[in-house]
């Protein structure tokens, strides 16, 4: 197998198999904003700094009360409680201001939030955003658009969850890089990949240019897009860094398939190695992918260790077809002595004669001219054979260095009626019936 073979092989891995998306993120939710109760966030704190900037009705003692007997029970995970002190609260909606039914509103979709119904929380929390911005601290506002984006992508609406991160981007002063990264999941799950990669670019940039690595999921769908767009240059930059930051077998593995794209062969094969020697590669396929890899940068031996050990590991099949591939890698490395118990037990698995012809050979290279004959015969008794006249050419050789001239004389006849061998035929017949005849006068 050469070296373009292995490259259009490596090249078919498994970027396009999935994309590994995150859990989203919680919900932007505070388990209350109210000070009143004790709880004190950084969310609460950037709402009550808000309230200077966009005045709002006060929160009065008789909803600081409801609200604070909800607390209480979800602090304590009794959100049936919680719910049924919300409900009492609204059943007196009539006299609540506006910011009080926002908290109350608030306060109804963390709960359901809490209980994984997150339906009836995005009910609850867009009833926040219905009572008008004039009742609505701008943090809380701007944290309630977050936080249904975020419960839409949970529930898979993907199309309601861009929408609403659109109004968070629009409202919001900081826009951080996970929210980019989030926009861009969700892009990517409506099948817009050039505004997902528009994003993920923009989160991944935020993040290289603060000095810190940005999330492996993040990569991961920015080197898929790039490569649905066949740039194997931006998914080699981005593998590299996986490999860099988060290093694992299968990076290395796809790292060394863009290489391959890139006709950087020596680049693919060194981390091909790196995948082998990290245990990634685990497959049949794999594992002979290597070692054709080593044979095809005349490194033959590491080959043939690669398929001696996954056949002991019975990672590779110890059939015909693999042994005649170690017994090549071995014979490639000039280490015939290891090559040769491989060859035949190939040739013994295979239904054709071609193995023990070749071996036939080997053995006659070797100067083992009775291992040769035996091995022809065995070649020729299966039959099959793809050039039965190099056979006979072997037989007449072999046959005459054992002095063995009459079979000599028989095979060699035998090799004249194939026209690529007629002319060494004739040669080596001329040969012999010298050799006969001097002999014979010598005995005289």
């Amino acid at each position: 197998m050469n070296m373009t073979t292995v490259t259009k092989g490596l090249s078919k891995f498994v970027l396009r198999t999935s994309v590994a998306l995150p859990l989203v993120l919680a919900p932007a939710v505070s388990v209350t904003v109210l000070e009143a109760v004790g709880v004190s966030s950084s969310f609460a704190q950037a709402q009550a700094a808000e309230q200077k900037t966009r005045k709002t009705p006060a929160m009065r003692e008789s909803a600081f009360k409801y609200l604070g007997k909800a607390q209480e029970a979800a602090d304590a995970q009794k959100w049936q409680e919680a719910l049924a002190a919300l409900k009492e609260m609204e059943a007196g909606k009539s006299k609540l201001n506006g910011y009080e039914a926002a908290q109350m509103y608030y306060f109804y979709g963390f709960v359901y939030y809490s209980m994984e119904k997150y339906p009836q929380a995005i009910s609850y929390y867009k009833q926040v955003l219905q009572q008008g911005a004039e009742n609505l601290p701008v943090a809380l506002e701007v944290g309630t658009l977050q936080t249904i984006a975020q419960l839409y992508f949970v529930t898979e609406d993907y199309k309601q969850a861009v929408n609403y991160l659109n109004k968070w981007f629009a409202a919001s002063e900081t826009v951080t890089a996970d929210s980019y990264a989030l926009r861009a999941q969700a892009y990517y799950q409506l099948g817009d990949n050039n505004k997902a990669m528009a994003d993920m670019n923009q989160a991944v940039s935020m993040y290289e240019k603060e000095g810190k690595v940005p999330k492996e999921n993040w990569y991961s769908l920015q080197r898929f897009l790039y490569y649905e767009k066949n740039d194997y240059k931006q998914v080699t930059n981005i593998l590299e860094k996986l490999v860099k930051h988060y290093p694992k077998g299968e990076y290395y593995k796809q790292l060394a398939g863009m290489y391959g794209e890139l006709k950087r062969e020596d680049d693919m094969l060194h981390m091909m190695e790196a995948a082998y020697v990290a245990g990634a590669l685990q497959k049949e396929k794999e594992l002979l992918n290597m070692a054709y890899l080593f044979m095809g940068a005349e490194m033959p031996y590491k080959g043939a260790k690669v398929i001696e050990k996954g056949i002991k590991e019975k990672k590779i099949a110890r059939n015909s077809k693999n042994l005649e591939t170690l017994a090549q890698a071995y014979q490639m490395a000039q280490e015939l002595q290891k090559s040769i118990p491989e060859l035949e037990a190939a040739a013994s698995m295979s239904d054709k004669g071609d193995l023990y012809s070749r071996l036939a050979g080997i053995y006659l290279d070797l100067d083992k001219n009775k291992e040769a004959v035996d091995m022809a015969a065995k070649a020729l008794k299966k039959g099959d054979i793809k050039r039965v006249d190099q056979l006979y050419i072997v037989l007449g050789m072999a046959n005459a260095n054992l002095k063995k001239y009459d079979d000599s004389l028989k095979y060699f006849k035998k090799a004249l009626d194939d026209k690529r061998s007629e002319k060494f035929a004739k040669q080596w017949i001329t040969f012999v019936e010298n050799e006969k005849e001097r002999e014979a006068q010598l005995a005289m």
